[in-house]
């Protein structure tokens, strides 16, 4: 028949975007807070103003954000309108959707110091919203506030809290001069695979990238792994660690690949994104997770009298260390019972960096009731539900003389009885 015509793709519509935010910090030319410091938390609302996304059809409800009427004081959440004209902002459906998708998004905004920052009395005030999801997408906006000549030229209105200009509805107009993502900031991979670590940006037609830098670190040390500056490129391993150099340059695709993945390459990746005037980095933590291999033998034990068995469960090939081991007991009659009398080794650890284990639990006939079956369960991180494996216990045989000398007796009853009955007549 004809060949089907493609499914057109939905067309893109400008909307705003308005997210709940805390605004870290007192001073707006100050720079961005220290860890541990002393910066107040004051509410804030982040309006990311004409952002294009999909319309899937589902945008009849989403109306143009309208600022308060009340004129803001000291104590109103400061109100950042941000001009996302000219910069795409990443992951722009998930930051509309959030209310309907059941996500939780954490966005900070703080004041940011530029690396080249003007002299003077009157700078141009920066910030950093920084946006995180529960779904572990990471979002960093640079925004360039209002230049303090607007105060002089057109003796602007000062915000009452930051102390800068603001427009006649009390916001603070900025516009979004350079962004960076991660799609996830949590990854979980297994021994041997390949894995992407994604970082991408975005930057104002003004302004162009100077460096490019993925660094790991770990329990305290830290190695540069790949780094681009001014068209120089280095890896410190070549054939493990791999950044599309066209993409970086071409589409702001800064995403790090990793091949066969060891014990030895858990950590944090951090990739650090720079221009001439910003810098901003995301950090990615990558975990390794390898689910154990169990084996259990025997795996039927014969009942014998006087004899004590003993079970071995093997676990092996497991990372990382932690790993639980139980064992159960179940007999036709009676429900499924803990067992506490097993014992284990020592964790060994295999030259790939995986664990192992075994585990013993000893049958003795003097306690034990056949038929019955013996499960070992092991769980870990790396498995989505517990590995059980089974020995099984058989009741006890009759062996050959036992079988005859009970048909000996049962014939001696039997002619004794006849002989009675035979009497009594």
């Amino acid at each position: 028949g004809p060949a089907q015509a493609p499914t057109p793709a939905p067309p893109f519509r400008r909307v705003d975007i308005a997210l709940s935010c805390s605004y870290l910090g007192e001073d707006a030319g100050g720079s961005l807070r220290a860890s541990g410091g002393s910066s107040s938390k004051h509410p804030a609302t982040l309006v990311l103003r004409g952002v294009s996304v999909r319309d899937d059809g589902n945008l009849d409800d989403v109306t143009e954000y309208k600022a308060p009427q009340k004129k803001p004081d000291s104590y109103s959440p400061v109100v950042f309108e941000a001009s996302a004209q000219s910069i795409s902002i990443p992951h722009a459906e998930s930051l509309l959707h959030t209310d309907c998708d059941g996500e939780e998004v954490n966005c900070e905004i703080s004041p940011y110091s530029p690396q080249q920052a003007g002299e003077g009395p009157c700078q141009t005030s920066w910030f950093i919203a920084t946006l995180r999801l529960s779904s572990g997408i990471s979002i960093a906006l640079v925004l360039r506030g209002p230049h303090c000549s607007s105060q002089e030229e057109h003796r602007a209105t000062l915000h009452p809290k930051l102390r800068i200009p603001m427009s006649e509805e009390g916001t603070l107009l900025t516009t979004v001069e350079f962004q960076s993502s991660s799609r996830n900031t949590s990854l979980r991979t297994h021994l041997g695979s390949s894995v992407t670590l994604d970082c991408h940006f975005a930057l104002a037609p003004s302004s162009t990238l100077s460096s490019l830098e993925w660094r790991r670190q770990h329990r305290g040390s830290g190695r540069r792994l790949f780094w681009y500056e001014l068209g120089s490129i280095g890896s410190a391993a070549p054939s493990k660690v791999h950044v599309d150099v066209a993409e970086l340059l071409g589409s702001g695709d800064a995403s790090l690949s990793l091949q066969e993945v060891s014990v030895g390459d858990e950590g944090t990746y951090i990739c650090l994104v720079s221009t001439p005037l910003h810098k901003a980095q995301h950090n990615i933590h990558l975990q390794v997770a390898e689910p154990p291999r169990v084996h259990l033998i025997p795996e039927v034990v014969s009942f014998e009298r006087g004899v004590t068995t003993t079970l071995t469960c093997n676990i092996a090939g497991y990372y990382p260390l932690d790993v639980s081991v139980s064992w159960t007991k179940k007999t036709p009659k009676k429900a499924k019972i803990p067992l506490s009398n097993a014992r284990f080794s020592s964790h060994r650890q295999s030259r790939d960096g995986t664990y192992s284990i075994t585990s013993y639990l000893s049958i003795s006939s003097a306690t034990a009731q056949a038929p019955a079956t013996y499960s070992c369960h092991v769980s870990h991180l790396a498995l989505e539900k517990p590995i059980s494996v089974s020995a099984h216990l058989k009741a006890p045989e009759q062996t050959g003389s036992e079988g005859l000398l009970g048909s000996f007796i049962a014939t001696i009853i039997f002619i004794v009885v006849l002989f009675i009955v035979l009497g009594r007549r």
